[in-house]
């Protein structure tokens, strides 16, 4: 495949690609067709017959060459293949095209001060532990680490003081980006505001702007309710103090966050399945 793109890569190539999908021919009138040279023109054939895609053979006098359909339809099934990934429903690139969307929208209205405050974004999610493991998963750093993040990117360094008054610092990188060689994609700073353990909990979160400023200030609150088969989470959010640069940020928030609680989700599912007793010598469960 790489040998096929590379060959169809160069104009000259790609005319002489054309010309024989209409018919065979001889290198001569190839040559005439595509206004080249002879000696350029049988190098070409010669590439585009190292990657598979022309064969040549001697008829009587003349060297024809044929074209091979086979290769491109090969090619145009891969391509095919590529443009339906980044198309799937629900996929990185659909996720990222409707935050696009979003951001184009959030960045004509961001025209002053003050222009996103009192926004508010609701979220539920029933989780599948009780609520005494839910709030560790809210409030102790390493088990926050596993899911306080979008899908695309992951938490490089985290600080949670889960006291009124304590402290709160995220830095996140791309989820690929395992070594830090890239751009610190994004610095948010807090404060706790409210610890009601296994109940409530409430802070103030701020993303830092490129100069350290406050994009804007996220009042966050989460409520915690056992149910019979595990617990519902409810969290809030209310922006104030936005300033026009938060538009961006402001855009990210609904499918963002969204996407942290999904992971928490599947985080404690995970977590409740590994946890379930076995009989080591039935297999089966207690």
């Amino acid at each position: 495949m790489d040998a096929l793109l590379t060959a169809l890569a160069d104009p000259v190539r790609w005319r002489l690609v054309e010309l024989l999908a209409e018919r065979p021919r001889p290198v001569g009138v190839l040559a005439q067709l595509a206004g080249a040279r002879q000696p350029q023109t049988t190098k070409h054939l010669q590439t585009l017959e190292r990657a598979g895609v022309v064969v040549s053979e001697r008829i009587g006098q003349r060297r024809i060459n044929t074209l091979r359909p086979a290769a491109l339809r090969e090619l145009a099934a891969e391509l095919s293949r590529l443009a339906e990934t980044a198309e799937q429903a629900g996929g990185p690139g659909a996720t990222h095209e409707h935050y696009r969307a979003g951001m184009r929208t959030e960045r004509h209205a961001a025209t002053q001060a003050g222009w996103a405050d009192g926004r508010s974004f609701g979220f539920h999610r029933r989780l599948a532990d009780r609520p005494e493991l839910v709030w560790r998963h809210l409030t102790e750093p390493a088990l926050l680490a596993r899911w306080w993040s979008p899908d695309d990117l992951h938490v490089r360094e985290l600080v949670f003081e889960a006291r009124p008054g304590g402290r709160i610092l995220q830095v996140y990188r791309d989820a690929e980006d395992t070594d830090g060689r890239d751009v610190m994609v994004g610095r948010a700073e807090g404060t706790v505001d409210e610890v009601h353990p296994h109940e409530r909990l409430a802070y103030r979160l701020s993303p830092l702007l490129p100069d350290g400023a406050p994009a804007f200030t996220a009042h966050v609150a989460l409520t915690c309710r056992p149910t019979g088969t595990g617990t519902d989470l409810d969290v809030s959010w209310r922006i104030t103090d936005s300033t026009v640069e938060s538009a961006d940020f402001v855009a990210g928030i609904e499918t963002g966050f969204g996407q942290s609680l999904d992971k928490l989700a599947a985080t404690l599912t995970a977590d409740a399945h590994d946890n379930v007793d076995t009989d080591p010598t039935t297999g089966s469960t207690k």
